[in-house]
Parts: structure tokens; sequence; C-alpha cells
């Protein structure tokens, strides 16, 4: 009797405990489910892989809700429009963007709500709990970028090898080998002449001393050059002002004056020549005078 009285109030203890966590279960569940959320909806082009219904919704790297559904948009099979139930506290702005994101390369995906700026009221998208539900737009995620562009990539690859190829025939490997032949031959070559090339090197650098002391010589000469032309300049200056003002009247009346004197001594000279006695004592006849 005694061992079944025990076995009874183990059962019973057993019982209470599980009529307990039942109880607490619902609890938590009927506060789950009681609390608020907003809903917002955005539509991704091309597979959602990854995405399911109950997927972590992160803005700008946290947490703040779930998906609540996935659905094909409608008359377009090739998108797909997501529902996100998010905190009813959070403000999202018109601008944010919502993409796919993983975790990693082998975690799983999430939805991440990135940006987005307050600029005034009017620039926060409303909040919903009922159909229909302001929408994000939506951005290709990196991974749909890759898949995206990885096919032109590959065929960039295979063009890149196929010009390799080209490049590597035997008949350019045969220059290519050459080449490097006459290379080695001009480096040993330029390695044992480098006792010519360090004393023309040095040449060289004597000759550059010597020309830049030349040109400091050359400088005081050059300074002298240029005041003579400065002389020259003003000499010309003078000469056109000789030239072009009064100086041409005068030398020209002196030239005429000159040439008048020229003539008169030409005609004494002449004079001189025929009747020099009477040039130099004057005409002594006296002419018949009448009584």
């Amino acid at each position: 009797m005694e061992t079944k009285a025990n076995y009874v109030a183990v059962g019973a203890f057993v019982l209470a405990c599980m009529l307990a966590l039942v109880v607490t279960v619902l609890w938590l569940a009927g506060v789950q489910y009681s609390q608020e959320y907003v809903f917002y909806q955005t539509k991704f082009t091309g597979s959602v892989t990854g995405l399911g219904k109950g997927t972590v919704v992160r803005y700008n790297g946290i947490e703040v809700g779930r998906v609540e559904n996935l659905d094909f948009a409608p008359n377009d099979p090739s998108s797909v429009i997501a529902t996100l139930q998010v905190r009813p506290d959070l403000s999202i702005y018109n601008d944010a963007t919502a993409s796919i994101a993983s975790q990693g390369l082998t975690g799983g995906s999430y939805v991440e709500i990135i940006g987005g700026k307050k600029r005034d009221d009017a620039s926060k998208l409303p909040k919903s709990s009922s159909k229909p539900y302001p929408e994000i737009k939506s951005v290709p995620s990196t991974w749909a970028l890759i898949q995206e562009t990885a096919p032109q990539v590959v065929d960039k690859v295979n063009k890149i090898a196929d010009k390799l190829n080209l490049l590597l025939d035997d008949k350019n490997r045969a220059s290519f080998a050459h080449i490097l032949a006459n290379l080695d031959t001009l480096t040993s070559t330029l390695a044992a002449r480098s006792g010519e090339i360090d004393a023309t090197l040095r040449n060289t650098s004597e000759a550059t001393r010597n020309l830049a002391a030349a040109s400091r010589q050359l400088g005081p000469a050059l300074a002298q050059a240029n005041i003579t032309l400065g002389k020259l300049d003003k000499l010309a200056t003078d000469a056109d002002a000789v030239v072009t003002g009064d100086g041409i009247a005068q030398l020209s009346s002196l030239i005429a004056d000159a040439r008048r004197l020229v003539t008169s001594l030409t005609k004494l000279s002449d004079e001189l020549n025929r009747e020099p006695t009477r040039v130099i004592f004057g005409d002594r006849r006296k002419g018949y005078e009448p009584k």
C-alpha cells in the first residue's frame, strides 16, 4: 500500500509539472501573439533562395523582425513579394532599400533593410497592420550581382586565355627566347665594360661642371652685351629722330650751301687760271675818256 501511495504521489507531481509547463508555454505564446507589429512589402526580382517564412529581417544590421510571407507577384512570376513583419517603434524612410544578404559563404540568408534618411515627417513610410502594406524598394544583392555578371566574367576570361594561347605559340616562344638571349648578351657586355661606362660618366660629370662654370662666367659678358645693346638702341633712336625730324631739313640746307660754295670756288679757280693778274690786282686798263 505504501508503494502504491508513492507511485500515485510521483505521478501526480509529474502531471502537475507537465500542466505547469503547458500553461507557461501557452502564456508565452499568448504574450508573443498579442504583441503588435507593422508590415511592409518589398518585391525581389529573380531567385529568393534561402528566404522563407520566419527568416530574420535586419535594419542596418540589427534584427527588427521576421518574414511573414513570400508569394509571386501578380502577373509576374519572375518576381517575388516578401511581406515583412517588423517592430512598431521602428521608423523606416521612403529612401530605404531592402536586399537579400547572407551570413558568410555558408551562412543562412536574411533580409537587410539599408539606409533611409530623415528629411521631414513626410519622408517616413506609413505604418500599417492591414493591407495594402507600404512598399520598401529593393536592390539586387551582392550575390545576385555576382551571379548576373559571372557569365560575362567567364567569357572575358576565356577570351584572355585564347589570346594568351595565340601569344605563346611556338613562333612567339622562339622569338621570346631570342630576345632573352640578346638581353643576356647585352647585360654581359655592359658588365664587361662597366669600367669604361664609369669613366664616361665621370667625364660627363666633369663636362657638366665645366659648362656650369662657363655659364657663370658668361653672365657678366651677357650683362655687358645688354648694356651695349641698350646704347645701340639709344643711338638708333637718336638717328631716327635726326632723320625724321628737323635735322633732315637743316642737312638739306647745309648741302645746298655747300654746293653753292663749291660752284663759287670752281668759278674762282677758272678765272685764276685764265687771268690771275686781273683777279689779284684788279683791272688797271683805263678806257677811252672823251675830252
